[in-house]
């Protein structure tokens, strides 16, 4: 299975003849396809690290490691679904980024202090997880 979400083409490509791919994502495999685990997984190592470290600046080591997770997320998840003769995925690495964001806001990092951040962060991950699916990307 691809990175690159497949998606139905519109109904005046349809119409014309424009020959779709034999078969598209369903709600799920967009869902698993627009959370970034391998970063995600990546920022989870990076947090029990600093939080492990002694004697170093935790809050500026989380915030200059957010930046760049957002940075690296949009990359690689750019390079992953590209595909050749086809659109950049530009929809899919933006869905991306900011799912990697919610995730972080959620698992705390350089958001901890934020008052509410355990409920809010929980109630936005659920949120954006389940709505981001019902987006089709146009590049698709």
């Amino acid at each position: 299975m691809g990175r690159r979400i497949r998606v139905a083409p519109p109904r005046a490509q349809a119409a014309a003849g424009v020959t779709p791919p034999v078969e598209f994502d369903s709600y799920f495999d967009k869902a698993v396809k627009y959370i970034p685990a391998d970063i995600v997984a990546a920022w989870v190592a990076v947090t029990g690290l600093v939080s492990s470290a002694r004697d170093v600046p935790r809050q500026t080591i989380l915030w200059v490691a957010f930046g760049i997770g957002l940075l690296v997320t949009a990359l690689w998840t750019w390079k992953q679904a590209a595909a050749p003769g086809r659109r950049p995925p530009v929809t899919q690495a933006i869905i991306s980024t900011g799912a990697f964001a919610v995730w972080v806001f959620a698992l705390g990092g350089p958001f901890q202090h934020v008052p509410g951040q355990p409920v809010y962060g929980s109630l936005l991950l659920i949120l954006y997880t389940l709505v981001v699916a019902l987006i089709d990307p146009k590049e698709g």
